[in-house]
């Protein structure tokens, strides 16, 4: 199958996306991420390995999709941000991690490993997400397009080229991952 072909199959893209999501989810079990104690454990910054495992995943996501980006096989699509839309985020995950105690990434990786809790937080996940679609008209009118930010992406913020921002940021990440290493952390 053509690239063309595949960005034209709606059911291979499907099939795609679910495959990714469920290695991802594999992986996070095996990282240990979906284990409540080491979620609990990053909350109260005595176990970093949620921040691990997230530093390094951003690293390869972002060197992926850059590289994938450059050689045609991904368009990227940007929407601004605002205040407004990062503060009812932040509140909405918040408030979700903090009653669960998993993430959505880690919900889904604890519910595909048989956790009880996680699969009634999946359930309260997709109550929320219809909720938030059904007021999304209002709250896009009103509060989330509140203070936007005044670029689309980090390198237009900067004024610098896409590639010098990856290569930047994944050097400080890499360079976090160490220090977190060489402390015990």
């Amino acid at each position: 199958m053509t690239l063309k072909q595949l960005r034209s199959n709606t059911r291979a893209q499907i099939i795609l996306g679910l495959a990714f999501g469920i290695i991802f989810g594999f992986l996070l079990q095996k990282g240990g991420v979906t284990e409540y104690g080491v979620i609990l454990g990053q909350l109260l910054l005595t176990d970093f390995t949620v921040v691990k495992i997230m530093l390094a995943a951003i690293v390869v996501g972002m060197i992926g999709v850059f590289l994938m980006n450059r050689a045609g096989f991904a368009n990227l699509h940007t929407k601004s941000g605002s205040v407004g839309a990062t503060v009812i985020g932040g509140l909405i995950f918040g408030a979700g991690f903090a009653v669960l105690g998993y993430c959505p990434g880690t919900a889904a990786g604890a519910f595909g490993s048989g956790a009880l809790d996680a699969a009634i937080g999946m359930i309260g996940i997709g109550i929320g997400a219809g909720i938030f679609a059904r007021l999304y008209p209002h709250l896009d009118r009103t509060i989330l397009r509140r203070g936007e930010f005044p670029a689309e992406t980090i390198p237009e913020l900067v004024g610098m080229k896409q590639g010098m921002v990856v290569v930047v940021v994944a050097v400080l990440i890499l360079c976090l991952l160490y220090a977190f290493e060489v402390l015990g952390i």
